[in-house]
């Protein structure tokens, strides 16, 4: 059976909360005025503080969670809420893919305690660690765990303050792309990099304005992935053949 992955896999388990609390607190200072907005449209749309508790708990994704709250408000079916959230959340296939090469040999009840808190900033921050080769899957699960109760933590908070928070305030609304910004900028390293953000951000623009829904954002992603793939392959074997075997 092969070890789990990471320099150390032989470390004790208090040996991955501080580096992981040090990853984790960027997220959680983004969570908190993005959960907020999300408890103060859910109390708007007529949840109460347990139901956004149970959501945030059981789906744990910023954005599926605004579009089902959206979609409720808007009297949308319950079908069509499922489906419209599922196609969102299918990006989750592409970061499942990348972090699955750091994460061979862990036991399945690990693999699915760590899939269940993987997000776009988690996966963000954690990725760029593993690239470094001194991140392992204990810290990662570290900063999934702390941004996943920091986020279920705002989100109920924000809908107790409903009533005295307007949804617009303090900038919360730009809060969701702020975030997003830096986290692309987090992982942009190389010219390739910029080039398939380029490719990717022009892609879904463009899909935008002739698809409905957010289909458009994962088909972005895959063409500008497998445009890009071919260059990053010629990049790796040019690199190889002038340092030689």
């Amino acid at each position: 059976m092969n070890a789990p992955p990471g320099p150390s896999s032989t470390e004790g388990r208090p040996d991955a909360i501080r580096p992981g609390l040090a990853a984790a607190w960027p997220i959680c200072l983004g969570y908190i005025p993005i959960g907020a907005a999300l408890g103060v449209l859910a109390q708007k749309a007529g949840l109460h503080p347990l139901d956004v508790g149970v959501m945030s708990l059981l789906v744990f994704a910023g954005s599926a969670q605004f579009i089902g709250i959206s979609m409720l408000s808007a009297g949308a079916g319950t079908l069509a809420v499922i489906m419209t959230t599922f196609v969102v959340n299918l990006r989750h296939l592409l970061m499942s893919a990348a972090l699955a090469v750091h994460l061979r040999g862990l036991p399945k009840g690990i693999l699915a305690l760590y899939a269940y808190g993987v997000t776009d900033e988690s996966f963000a921050v954690n990725m760029t660690r593993f690239r470094t080769g001194s991140w392992d899957w204990r810290r990662a699960l570290v900063v999934n765990t702390v941004s996943n109760l920091t986020w279920i933590a705002a989100t109920i908070i924000g809908c107790y303050a409903g009533e005295l928070i307007p949804a617009g305030a303090f900038g919360i609304g730009y809060a969701l792309t702020a975030m997003f910004i830096c986290l692309l900028i987090m992982q942009t390293r190389t010219r390739l990099h910029i080039l398939a953000a380029a490719v990717a951000g022009l892609l879904a623009v463009g899909l935008s304005l002739l698809m409905e829904g957010n289909l458009y954002v994962v088909i972005a992603s895959l063409v500008a992935a497998t445009v890009c793939l071919p260059l990053a392959g010629g990049k790796r074997i040019s690199t190889a053949e002038r340092n030689g075997p």
